[in-house]
């Protein structure tokens, strides 16, 4: 049997039924859809965070408190585009209807390449925690080896179908929030402020500071966006899409902003810089001796692998909704026999494990590097989507009573500026790699143009 294409699927989100005698596609209901969510955006980068932030000093806590604000705003527009077209693809089907065939494309593109970048990064951080208990030393070739296996058994995991992928994200959710939610409340009992250090470390303007440490802290928030991506696998889309994105965001954020707090006050600064596991060790210098630390290290193990098997069928899914539009390469829209856009799953996690091998051998800081190129690729559909809410609010939006529309386009006009501080903290290195990513989209778009084109004549 050949692979298995997918129901047609249109902008407004409506999906042809199944054909008579097939199975029905199986569907998310709330309660997944947010621990999707909340495992996309709760993998290892926050327990890798407070060591990239603590080069700033605890000033960075303040730049982690504007990013919360800006991602509970973004969260909300999203929640507002979700009910409005519900399609899968999330930041792309916006983009498309607001701003035409070439606009969608160039999201699609941008979030595809932050999806397997994110990987490489989420999978760096996981490296860290798995090197608790093995390869001690770090030596760069067992380094890669094990990033490698990080990268492809949640590939294997998607490739078994929805139902692993279900199951896998309900628990591992469960067993990373535990601990995290743990930190941060009888964590913060034992915060020393003599630990913190000085309060902007940079050795930059307080402006410059909270600008690039906001840039870093954004990439804790990537993935707020994955229930409206899978928007075609959630049952009743414009209720339940918009709800497990604003929910999941903002349990991300309780236990995001107090956890950092409880590490940068229970770890010596001068340590926390060259840390590999903070949270490991925020959690020894609580009780003392390893086991806390192993334990702490242990959730952070299975919250990435979680966050890897989350955001390796998001990574497959942006594009194959593209596809299933005519503006990627037909191969990326085939599902297989078990209902997953296999060739996309597969592409993305080869395209991860380059990066991630690339990072290893040519980068000093790997995490901070990758980080930043996925913040940037990122931010790109977030300023899409939140342009294309406010476009919409001042268009036919304006019929909405008045109160509601201003309220309405604040959030919205409050996410689109956190989009641009979050691009302007980037950095000069990040951006270079990141427009030459995004323009190499181009001729893939004129490709594509010319394929479909030629299908039609024929």
């Amino acid at each position: 049997m050949g692979p298995r294409t997918a129901h047609p699927q249109h902008l407004d989100g409506a999906v042809s039924p199944p054909a008579a005698g097939t199975e029905p596609e199986r569907r998310f209901g709330v309660g997944t859809a947010s621990a999707l969510v909340v495992g996309s955006v709760i993998g290892t980068g926050v327990f890798a965070l407070p060591s990239a932030l603590a080069v700033f000093g605890p000033i960075s806590l303040v730049a982690f408190a504007l990013v919360t604000i800006g991602a509970i705003a973004l969260a909300l527009a999203f929640r507002a585009l979700a009910a409005r077209w519900p399609g899968t693809g999330g930041p792309y089907v916006y983009a498309r209807e607001a701003f035409g065939e070439f606009g969608g494309f160039l999201i699609a593109w941008s979030y595809w390449i932050t999806a397997w970048a994110g990987n490489a990064a989420i999978v760096v951080a996981w490296v860290g925690y798995v090197e608790v208990f093995w390869n001690t030393g770090h030596r760069t070739g067992w380094s890669i080896v094990i990033a490698l296996t990080g990268l492809w058994l949640p590939a294997l995991v998607n490739l078994a179908g929805l139902r692993s992928i279900a199951v896998f994200q309900v628990v591992t959710t469960v067993l990373k929030f535990i601990p995290l939610l743990f930190m941060a409340t009888v964590g913060l009992l034992f915060v020393n402020s003599a630990n913190f250090g000085e309060f902007n470390a940079s050795g930059t303007s307080w402006l410059g500071a909270i600008s690039a440490a906001g840039a870093i802290a954004l990439f804790s928030y990537l993935g707020i966006e994955s229930a409206s991506v899978v928007a075609g696998r959630v049952r009743d889309p414009q209720r339940n899409v918009g709800r497990a994105t604003v929910l999941g965001t903002l349990a991300c954020a309780a236990v995001y902003l107090l956890g950092t707090i409880t590490v940068f006050g229970t770890v010596a600064n001068d340590d926390l810089v060259g840390s590999t596991a903070p949270f490991s060790d925020s959690a020894d210098a609580i009780f003392g001796g390893q086991w806390a630390g192993a334990t702490v290290a242990v959730a952070a193990v299975v919250s990435g692998f979680g966050a890897l098997v989350g955001w390796t069928l998001t990574v497959a899914e942006m594009p194959r909704a593209a596809a299933l539009d005519g503006l990627f390469p037909t191969r990326f829209a085939n599902q297989s026999r078990t209902g997953v856009p296999a060739f996309g799953i597969i592409v993305s996690t080869l395209f991860a494990s380059g990066l991630t091998v690339i990072s290893y051998t040519s980068f000093e800081q790997v995490f901070v590097t990758v980080v930043l190129l996925s913040v940037f690729t990122s931010v790109i559909p977030y300023l899409f989507a939140a342009a294309a809410q406010l476009s919409w609010l001042l268009g036919e939006g304006r019929r909405l009573r008045i109160a509601h529309l201003a309220r309405d386009v604040t959030v919205s006009a409050l996410a689109l500026a956190f989009g641009f501080w979050a691009l302007a903290g980037s950095g000069y290195q990040a951006a270079y790699y990141g427009v030459f990513c995004l323009l190499l989209g181009v001729p893939v778009y004129v490709w594509t143009r010319v394929r479909r084109g030629q299908e039609i004549v024929r």
